[in-house]
């Protein structure tokens, strides 16, 4: 599957233009994160497990 055939998503904190954030899509094998501003770069590639510990940690109120 091509990254153009993917549904990306950014954060409900991003600006209403939408070019400064970073954009994430899921696949069966991997998270998919990518800059908004150049969608033509390859995008970073992370496992399930890896994204889930980031978010969680990410989401901490405590850190």
């Amino acid at each position: 599957m091509s990254t153009t055939e993917l549904a990306w998503f950014n954060s409900s904190y991003s600006g209403s233009s939408g070019d400064n954030c970073a954009e994430v899509a899921v696949r069966a094998d991997a998270i998919l994160v990518r800059d908004s501003k150049d969608a033509r770069k390859k995008p970073l590639a992370v496992s399930r497990d890896a994204w889930l510990a980031f978010t969680s940690l990410a989401s901490d109120s405590r850190v």
